[in-house]
């Protein structure tokens, strides 16, 4: 019976995923600002090039 008590009181499970989760939601947080980072500066390159063009 001691050993049942043990397995939930243990809680590094829990906190693996606990961990796992906040690295997830740190991922998307990232992927999200990369991606609107770079559409950001596409547009700045492609206006650039535009005007080198033109002259």
């Amino acid at each position: 019976m001691q050993k049942l008590a043990r397995l939930f009181k243990n809680e590094s499970g829990a906190t693996a995923i606990e961990y796992g989760l906040i690295a997830a939601l740190i991922a998307v947080a990232i992927i999200g600002a990369v991606g609107a980072l770079g559409d950001s500066t596409s547009d700045t390159f492609n206006e650039v090039s535009g005007a080198i063009a033109n002259g």
